[in-house]
């Protein structure tokens, strides 16, 4: 017996694409995306020391789909930068081609978007406390 109906599985993929991507959380997603690029000015050491190709446009529209998705799995109608940083892994991992040199070393892609996000700081809320 099927858990879900064709048209319910339509109406959850509905559901998710019109969850509200705030525009801090769109700027994380995009900066998350630019740092696996080597050439980005804000590329850490290790992208720019172990990263052949960093991750596309398209990551970060994965990147915000799959957020929404975990959102809406969580109960939730927003979507936060822990719901970016939990995709994250997934979505990029196989985006980034990693360098001779990371090969050499056994750096993996998994590695370095780990440590991405300890290096992309996480957007803040403007509101004063």
């Amino acid at each position: 017996m099927p858990v879900l109906s064709p048209a319910d599985a339509i109406a959850l993929q509905r559901l998710v694409r019109d969850v509200p991507a705030a525009e801090p959380a769109l700027r994380y997603a995009a900066a998350l995306v630019r740092a696996t690029r080597p050439d980005a000015p804000n590329a850490p050491q290790i992208v720019s020391r172990y990263v052949r190709w960093g991750a596309g446009p398209r990551a970060g529209q994965a990147l915000i789909l799959g957020a929404k998705a975990h959102a809406v799995l969580s109960g939730r109608y927003a979507i936060s930068p822990a719901d970016i940083q939990r995709v994250a892994l997934p979505v990029l991992r196989h985006r980034v081609l990693v360098s001779f040199a990371a090969e050499a070393e056994g750096v993996s892609a998994e590695r370095i978007v780990t440590e991405l996000l300890g290096a992309i700081p996480e957007p803040t809320s403007a509101i004063p406390v």
